[in-house]
């Protein structure tokens, strides 16, 4: 499967029709797609604030997650001006409706951490949604 958005940001194909979970983990699996939300859910940022949080990803792989998660109706690009203007990413009020998934994830993953070997995450926050 292409996981990169089609031009026009066009909504993807479930890659197993009819299958919840599959739609679920092609709109927010992966590995960097939650994490965004997650940051994205503490307010909006440019793409440089995104990677500079996310630094070892590479600007390649976080454009390709941001639009996919563009093109699932999650998050919201906004254009602040003519190029080389900084776009600004935003989740969209239908992508706040996955909050509750993130801080279930995130409260889980903390607690996975201490269970495995003491760690605490550093995006300890919770989302502020249920």
């Amino acid at each position: 499967m292409n996981k990169k958005a089609p031009a026009g940001n066009l909504a993807r194909p479930n890659p197993l029709p009819g299958c919840p979970m599959a739609a679920a983990f092609a709109a927010i699996g992966g590995k960097w797609k939650l994490t965004l939300v997650y940051w994205l859910a503490h307010g909006q940022s440019h793409f440089a604030g995104l990677r500079r949080r996310a630094e070892p990803i590479t600007p390649k792989v976080l454009a390709e997650q941001l639009r996919e998660l563009e093109a699932d109706g999650l998050v919201e690009r906004l254009e602040t001006g003519p190029v080389p203007a900084p776009v600004i990413y935003r989740l969209t009020p239908y992508g706040t409706t996955v909050l509750p998934v993130v801080e279930s994830v995130r409260v889980w993953g903390e607690t996975h951490l201490q269970h495995t070997n003491g760690e605490v995450m550093s995006c300890a926050l919770p989302t502020g949604q249920p």
